[in-house]
C-alpha cells in the first residue's frame, strides 16, 4: 500500500514535468496545483480511517491553505534576487508558521473554507509579472529522475506522520506543497526568476481545483459516505479547475 502511494506521488511529478515539456512552465504549475497527491492520500486514509477522522484532516488542510498560497508567492518574488535553497527556505519558514498559526486560531469551519477559497484569489494578484506564453520546456531525462526522487522522499515523510499524528499536524502535512517544493528548486537555477514566477503562477491557478477538493469532501462526507463524497470531491476539483483554466485564458 505504502509503495503505490509513492508510486502516486512519482506519476504526479511525472506528469507536470512532462506537461512543462509540451506546454510550458504555467501548465506544469496548474497541474501541480491540483490534489494529484493529496487527493489520493485522503483516498487512502478513507480506507483506513473513519470518516469523521478524514473530515477533521480536510478542515486542517483548509485551515494551512492561505500559508501555501503564501509560500508559493514568497518562493516567487524571492526567486528574483535568491538562489533556490535560500528561496526555498525562506517559502518553507512562511508557510510553517502561516500554518501553525492559522491552526491555533480555531476558527469556524465555514470561516476557513471561506478564506481557502479566497487565498488562490489573493494569491494570483500578489504574484510577480510573469511570461504569457505556453513553450514548451526542456527538461534532461537526469533531471527528471531526480525531481521524482526529491518528491518521493518529501512523500514518504508527509505519508508516514498524516496517518497517526493529531488532525492539525496531519493537516499541516497534507497542505505541504510537495511538488511546489520540488519543481521550483529545478526551474529556477534552469530557467529564471520569470519561468519560476509562471511556474508558481499556475500552481496557485491549480489550487483552486484543490480546495474544491477539500471543500466539498468535508461537506458531503456526513451525508453521503466516504465513496460517493470522494468521488464526488474530485468532480468538483476538476470542474472548477477547467472553469478556472478556461476563464484565465479567454
Amino acid at each position: 500500500m505504502f509503495a503505490l502511494k509513492l508510486g502516486l506521488v512519482a506519476v504526479s511529478v511525472l506528469l507536470a514535468s512532462l506537461a512543462a515539456r509540451r506546454f510550458g512552465h504555467s501548465v506544469a504549475g496548474t497541474l501541480a496545483g491540483m490534489p494529484m497527491i493529496a487527493g489520493p492520500i485522503m483516498g487512502f486514509l478513507l480506507l483506513q480511517q473513519e470518516p469523521d477522522q478524514v473530515r477533521s484532516v480536510a478542515l486542517a488542510t483548509l485551515v494551512c491553505l492561505p500559508a501555501t498560497i503564501a509560500h508559493m508567492v514568497v518562493f516567487a518574488r524571492a526567486a528574483r534576487t535568491l538562489r533556490w535553497p535560500a528561496a526555498l527556505g525562506l517559502a518553507n519558514l512562511v508557510f510553517v508558521g502561516g500554518g501553525w498559526a492559522l491552526s491555533q486560531l480555531a476558527l469556524p469551519p465555514i470561516v476557513v473554507c471561506a478564506l481557502a477559497m479566497l487565498a488562490p484569489v489573493l494569491g494570483l494578484a500578489a504574484m510577480p509579472r510573469r511570461s504569457q506564453g505556453l513553450a514548451p520546456v526542456t527538461i534532461p531525462q537526469a533531471e527528471l529522475v531526480l525531481r521524482v526522487l526529491a518528491a518521493l522522499a518529501m512523500a514518504a515523510a508527509i505519508m508516514r506522520g498524516a496517518s497517526f499524528l493529531p488532525a492539525i499536524v496531519s493537516g499541516l502535512l497534507l497542505a505541504a506543497p510537495i511538488t511546489g517544493n520540488v519543481l521550483p528548486c529545478f526551474t529556477l537555477p534552469r530557467h529564471g526568476a520569470a519561468a519560476t514566477a509562471s511556474l508558481l503562477w499556475g500552481f496557485v491557478r491549480g489550487l483552486f481545483g484543490f480546495v474544491a477538493f477539500f471543500v466539498v469532501l468535508y461537506a458531503a462526507l456526513p451525508s453521503l459516505g466516504a465513496g460517493a463524497a470522494y468521488a464526488l470531491a474530485w468532480l468538483g476539483a476538476l470542474g472548477v479547475a477547467l472553469s478556472v483554466y478556461s476563464w484565465r485564458w479567454r
